[in-house]
């Protein structure tokens, strides 16, 4: 437990504190076309979302991309999720939802796709946490990972904003170098890592902060979608978020 820097508590709060999860997702979900290329080119049959909770993924790879799912986190709240998948046309079985921590999971199975958005930044060791994802992983079956990238604008923002939620990450995490040299020392071919997105910022519970930190949040929002449509390309300064893919063999 030492390796959290979040606990359940955290989590229930956290999720009781949001309204309106129930949406519908958009077949142009965000990263929807790098899921799409690995079902495709690799044939992927069976995914699990880790710590995916209501389960955003797990409803866009089964609405759209027509896997077997499984959803796989610490805590669930299951009518949240049974009216996430009511709203996007799916029943209660399409997808298969395990309430469990990951550090005690032992999993019958392997599967073709293994993913978590936002999930392995909250703990202290990020190889620890990301070769628990490779174990779950099928030889020639796809590791995909992505966090948010707080070293950036948005990391200045909510360090300075929203401290509490800032600290609740592994900052030293958000590095593509090291995520790329942790899946090669766990023997994972075809690994790309990078930085993605070409600017955002955010606040979580937006509505409970100032009217001046919300003003001035937008500024910054609007100031940065006008400069990367200058400058058109992902860097470590602008960039939201961080995205790994490997194959296992």
């Amino acid at each position: 437990m030492e390796n959290l820097l979040t606990d359940r508590n955290f989590w229930v709060k956290y999720w009781e504190s949001k309204t309106d999860l129930s949406v519908t997702i958009p077949s142009n979900y965000l990263f929807h076309r790098q899921l799409a290329d690995i079902v495709q080119q690799n044939n992927v049959q069976s995914a699990i979302e880790l710590g995916g909770f209501p389960g955003y993924y797990a409803v866009f790879l089964k609405k759209y991309l027509k896997l077997d799912v499984t959803l796989l986190d610490y805590f669930v709240h299951p009518p949240i999720t049974h009216q996430l998948l009511k709203t996007n046309g799916l029943s209660e079985n399409d997808i298969k939802v395990i309430e469990a921590d990951l550090f005690n999971y032992q999993s019958p199975q392997q599967y073709d796709l293994v993913l978590s958005c936002g999930l392995i930044e909250h703990f202290k060791d990020t190889e620890d946490i990301i070769n628990r994802h490779i174990a779950l992983v099928k030889p020639g079956g796809t590791l995909f990972i992505t966090l948010p990238n707080f070293t950036a604008v948005n990391g200045w923002f909510q360090k300075n904003f929203d401290k509490e939620n800032y600290d609740k990450h592994n900052i030293d995490s958000m590095n593509p170098v090291l995520l790329a040299s942790i899946c090669e020392k766990a023997g994972l071919k075809e690994i790309k890592s990078s930085y993605f997105g070409k600017f955002s910022v955010w606040l979580e519970n937006e509505k409970e902060k100032s009217t001046g930190v919300k003003l001035f949040k937008k500024l910054v929002w609007i100031s940065g979608k006008v400069l990367t449509k200058i400058i058109p390309f992902e860097s470590k300064s602008l960039s939201p978020y961080i995205v790994l893919e490997a194959r296992k063999v």
